[in-house]
């Protein structure tokens, strides 16, 4: 067994959830959880006032996978971010 573990933008969170249902992976943990990345956080504007938020909202998905599906699975996933 293998565990998989992706951090991804909440918007694409469905692309990739109905792309591993679609190849039959369906179980999965989700956390909300922050960081920041290359980006190094990003200027947002409220009330007039710009502020740099440093730590972005993301999901991570923990999936635990047999051996021989693992790399099909991360496949799955980054053509799914592409898309």
């Amino acid at each position: 067994m293998k565990k998989i573990e992706a951090i991804i933008r909440p918007e694409k969170l469905d692309d990739v959830k109905n792309a591993l249902e679609s190849a039959n992976f369906v179980s999965m943990n989700l956390t909300e959880i922050r960081g920041r990345g290359r980006q190094k956080g990003v200027k947002l504007a409220w009330r007039g006032t710009e502020y740099l938020m440093e730590m972005v909202p993301k999901i991570k998905i923990d999936m635990v996978v047999r051996n021989e599906d693992a790399e099909k699975v991360v496949e799955i996933i980054a053509e799914s971010l592409n898309a």
